[in-house]
């Protein structure tokens, strides 16, 4: 009876006349927490099992299709700290059916506040709860990377996934399709996806024609986490713990982001700060030392906890240009490998989500093999779009959050002023409070632009090529 009924929803289609009528389906749709059932059943390949070859691998066997994942390193694991989980990706990743195995990792934040960098006032607050979940059906979490992974892999076997470690691809034939590994086997399948990351091997190979090197826009990160017991009895530090929030200090060319994760038990930290050298040539003995000399004559309260800092690692943040075309024959880049962007959206993973249940839906439209080139074509485009646009609010908030004292910064806080004492308005700098920002980003529905687009396009099987 619940499939005739999702049979039922499906087939309505919405009025031409100016209507709502069939706005309760949006949460209809939402509460069948399946994805769309394939036509044709695939074999792929999915190289890389980081976050996003993971979901990507999730999305398309949940689908119906068989799903190997090959990973070049021997085990796997994830390096860094803590990570956003946006609206816009928890949805999708409980839709996958995450929900059990992220319950017990995750935390939820009540609000986002951004803070002066010199006395850490307020200056800009976004409230999560409960005002996310109410919009965009979903909630915003935060979570140790490790843990996000290792549920995203357990979920990927209990869903038939196959994965292969130790496999190093060294080159790719998108005609066939098949990949090359370093033992020298091959292996051929229907299609394979390249989510091999930020250093893709793929990229390279399929679009060295348009490839550009990644830039460097200047900035790099201090990773960190500190243990919350060290911080508990001190009030400077202890009032950060009374709720789960994140709390953002930003200054000129700098800011740092903190949020509790693991359940409460350890304080995430990423420091940004300004510089444009090699990261082959830093030195990361000296990483503690230098961390704490880039924040120094920042809020007391802040550099306390920076003392309390041990251990940190020094990442290089980088940005790709946009591509012009992410599939080639019956291959297709997504995830880093396709976009690599700046955190300051906290939307990297979260694009990476989308990519993969946005390509198991464009599967689902096809009737045949022959249509997977076209197939890919919509998704690319769809999916570009997306992506690169978010590279822009990335890159844009990097600019916003780093305004030196002066003029443009106090004309920033004073448009946030509002949001920080509760009253209402209708556009902020601070980009996850801004209505129309919020919207585009925490309530974009990757499906639904791909049902759009094919819609737009026609039947693949008819057109035979776009």
């Amino acid at each position: 009876m619940a499939n005739d009924n999702l049979i039922q929803a499906t087939a309505l289609r919405a009025p031409s006349y100016p209507s709502n009528c069939l706005h309760f389906l949006k949460d209809f749709h939402s509460e069948n927490n399946t994805l769309s059932a394939t036509k044709t059943c695939l074999d792929i390949i999915v190289v890389g099992a980081g976050l996003g070859g993971l979901a990507t691998a999730i999305a398309l066997s949940t689908s119906g299709h068989n799903v190997t994942i090959f990973e070049q390193t021997p085990e796997l694991g994830e390096v860094g700290a803590g990570i956003q989980v946006p609206p816009n990706s928890t949805r999708l990743l409980l839709k996958l059916g995450l929900g059990p195995y992220l319950e017990k990792q995750v935390t939820e934040p009540e609000a986002i506040s951004f803070r002066r960098w010199e006395t850490g006032k307020t200056i800009g607050h976004t409230k999560l709860i409960p005002e996310f979940r109410q919009t965009f059906k979903a909630p915003y979490y935060v979570i140790h990377r490790a843990d996000l992974h290792s549920a995203m892999y357990k979920r990927a076997l209990d869903v038939g996934v196959t994965i292969k470690l130790a496999a190093k691809i060294i080159d790719y034939n998108p005609q066939r399709p098949s990949i090359h590994l370093e033992d020298g086997s091959s292996y051929e399948a229907d299609l394979v996806v390249a989510a091999d990351g930020i250093k893709s091997v793929a990229r390279g190979i399929l679009h060295s024609d348009i490839e550009k090197p990644l830039e460097r826009p200047g900035f790099a990160a201090y990773r960190a986490t500190v243990d919350v017991e060290r911080m508990k009895s001190d009030p400077d530090m202890s009032w950060l713990l009374e709720k789960p929030s994140l709390n953002i200090w930003i200054g000129e060319k700098r800011h740092v982001m903190t949020y509790t994760i693991g359940a409460g038990k350890a304080f995430n930290m990423v420091l940004s700060h300004p510089d444009d050298t090699d990261p082959s040539t830093w030195d990361q003995s000296t990483a503690l030392r230098d961390m704490r000399a880039e924040f120094r004559g920042w809020d007391p309260r802040l550099t306390k906890i920076i003392g309390l800092i041990t251990n940190t690692i020094k990442w290089p943040l980088l940005s790709g240009a946009p591509l012009s075309r992410w599939a080639s024959g019956k291959t297709v880049l997504l995830g880093d490998a396709a976009h690599a962007m700046l955190p300051y959206m906290s939307e990297g993973a979260a694009m990476a989500v989308e990519d993969g249940v946005a390509l198991a839906r464009a599967l689902s439209k096809i009737k045949s093999r022959a249509e997977i080139p076209n197939a890919l074509l919509v998704f690319e485009k769809v999916r570009i779009e997306r992506t690169s646009q978010m590279q822009e609010a990335s890159l844009l908030n990097g600019q916003l959050w780093h305004f030196s004292d002066g003029p443009l910064q106090r004309a920033r806080d004073a448009a946030m002023e509002p949001e920080t004492k509760g009253l209402p308005f209708a556009h902020s700098p601070n980009q996850w409070s801004d209505p129309a920002t919020q919207m585009w980003c925490y309530g974009y529905d990757t499906e639904h632009e791909i049902d759009k687009a094919f819609d737009n396009y026609g039947d693949l099987h008819v057109r035979g090529s776009l």
